[in-house]
């Protein structure tokens, strides 16, 4: 077995990329699970392998001790120095115990576990080389679909998962055919790694933006944010970082080239460039096109925005079931309310009136009702000459006249009349208070 297994470790560093070390570590790893389970042995064990000569040895580890209470664990000093006069307390000594038949049972046992690392050992080759292309843009080869719609892309050393919903809607691929695919994420798994690409993420389109047109690619033009509908359409805002360049003109190119080298690999996926403002309002305006906006008003509260658009390209602003709409909100993270300048207008009115409402709820609420004249009309100065009566009985009183229960004379007569006796029981009080001379007071 030793020298077949010095070839096969050979073959398996030029056919697989698998270290010599990686396999020797999981030899050995298994050369002492299978000694402790043939053996009956709990005890310190080490198997050594030598790649050059293919000899298996097994060491019983044993620590140098004064005094030995575990003949399989511990040695005396005195046995140590009979190996070697140099050792010490604490020192661990090798002794070897390789049984006669080790081979033989070695092979058994440790095939299956050696397999096993040498798998993982592949997969772990195949994440590590994969994991550095996660967002990036790979070509593959399509080789097959499964009756669930996925489709399974070579892409090298793996077969990377497309599932449906990382496909374009329009798009039909084929047996064989070449594509560019989105790394979208490499994960480990009980299978090993897989590796999920795409075509209609976002990421996708950047990367592609970033292949046909240099300016991007180094940065002088940069992609502000992009909102997607794979197949159908996309809106993508970009700047300059050079006022003298145009950022709509570069990214669409002489002729529309560039972007048109992008609409046939999305297979004609339409493309709105947008001018990105740092202005919110000129901003939403732009993500808008084709649609000519009249007015953006921004709400008080909340991200949102009412954007007003002439009556005859209310639908154009909408879109195809509202696509237009959906998309310049997603690329400006605001919630946009499209209004027709006619519906607008009504809008406006109707929240005036909610205004006026609110305002004589307002008023009522106030108890600015609490005074009142022979006529029925408000007196405020009235509020500050009544005395003793709290907000709750005056609406009392009010209603009492709007009910006809009492007339508006009886109610200001019972508001002002004060009796003798109340008269002099306030003087009374006042007169202990020292605020009033009873005197002066019957004088008036």
């Amino acid at each position: 077995m030793s020298k077949e297994l010095v070839k096969a470790m050979a073959v398996l560093e030029e056919e697989k990329r698998i270290s010599p070390e990686i396999i020797i570590e999981a030899l050995e790893s298994a050369l002492v699970l299978a000694y402790k389970k043939n053996y009956d042995q709990a005890q310190n064990v080490e198997v050594h392998f030598d790649d050059k000569t293919g000899k298996i040895n097994v060491y019983a580890v044993k620590e140098v001790v004064e005094e030995v209470e575990d003949e399989t664990l511990e040695v005396s000093l005195e046995d140590a120095h009979e190996k070697n006069i140099h050792y010490e307390i604490g020192d661990k000594i090798n002794f070897e115990i390789t049984p006669a038949d080790f081979g033989r049972i070695a092979t058994q046992t440790a095939k299956h576990v050696i397999m096993q690392r040498i798998r993982e050992a592949e997969r772990d080759l195949i994440y590590n080389e994969y994991i550095q292309y996660e967002d990036e843009v790979l070509t593959g080869t399509v080789e097959r679909m499964d009756p669930r719609g996925n489709v399974f892309v070579n892409i090298g050393r793996i077969e990377a998962v497309m599932p449906r919903s990382e496909q374009i809607p329009t798009e039909e691929l084929d047996f064989e055919d070449r594509v560019k695919v989105y790394v979208a994420s490499v994960d480990r798994t009980n299978r090993g790694p897989q590796v999920v690409v795409s075509r209609s993420h976002a990421g996708f389109l950047r990367r592609l933006f970033e292949v046909e047109v240099p300016e991007v690619y180094d940065g002088i033009v940069e992609i502000v944010n992009m909102a997607r509908e794979a197949g159908d359409r996309s809106k993508v805002a970009v700047r300059s970082r050079d006022e003298t360049i145009d950022p709509i003109g570069t990214v669409v190119g002489q002729g529309g080239q560039r972007i048109q080298a992008i609409v046939n690999e999305l297979n004609g996926e339409n493309m709105d460039i947008i001018e990105w403002d740092e202005d919110p309002a000129v901003f939403v305006r732009n993500a808008m096109n084709p649609a000519e906006v009249v007015d953006v008003i921004f709400e008080d509260e909340g991200n949102a925005c009412i954007v007003v658009v002439p009556d005859y390209q209310l639908s154009l602003a909408i879109g195809k079931r509202g696509q237009n709409a959906r998309l310049a909100a997603r690329l400006t993270s605001y919630k946009i309310d499209i209004k027709s300048e006619t519906a607008y207008a009504e809008y406006l009115q109707e929240q005036e009136a909610i205004r006026d409402q609110l305002d004589a709820e307002s008023l009522e609420e106030d108890g600015l009702e609490m005074a009142v004249d022979m006529d029925g009309e408000l007196l405020d100065d009235d509020i500050q000459q009544i005395i003793g009566e709290d907000a709750e009985d005056l609406l009392r009183r009010q209603d009492d006249i709007d009910e006809g229960v009492v007339t508006p004379l009886e109610f200001e007569e019972e508001m002002t009349e004060e009796s003798d006796a109340e008269r002099l029981q306030r003087l009374a009080e006042d007169n202990d208070e020292e605020t009033i001379n009873p005197m002066d007071d019957l004088g008036e």
